[in-house]
């Protein structure tokens, strides 16, 4: 059983298409997982709606920030706005906000339809 559908950002999108096939083919495995499992290990509530889908791989600690989409009833999606790599402990603060216009974008976007 699926908890979400995970759905990429154009940003996630570019982000992921510029590392390498092995460390490519390890966030889709977790993000799979994640999806199955509602692993805090892997999917991790930061602030307000904002979400960050996590991988460990090859000394790297990989993070896409997401956030929630319940408003179709047919699935629940996660969407996935952005990559980086986390040079820090916490997640820093600008990428938070990054996160929240693209999820404020996302929204605004899909009400005009």
């Amino acid at each position: 059983m699926k908890y979400f559908e995970t759905r990429f950002m154009e940003e996630a999108n570019e982000f992921i298409a510029e590392l390498d096939p092995k460390t490519i083919k390890k966030i889709f495995y977790n993000i799979d997982l994640a999806e199955q499992t509602n692993d805090p290990k892997l999917f991790k509530k930061l602030q307000n709606d904002i979400w960050e889908l996590r991988t460990k791989f090859g000394g790297l600690q990989i993070r896409l920030l997401a956030f929630w989409d319940k408003s179709d009833n047919k699935e629940t999606l996660v969407i996935a706005t952005h990559g980086f790599i986390k040079k820090v402990d916490k997640v820093p603060a600008n990428e938070i906000e990054r996160a929240e216009r693209l999820r404020e974008n996302y929204f605004n976007n899909k009400y005009k339809k």
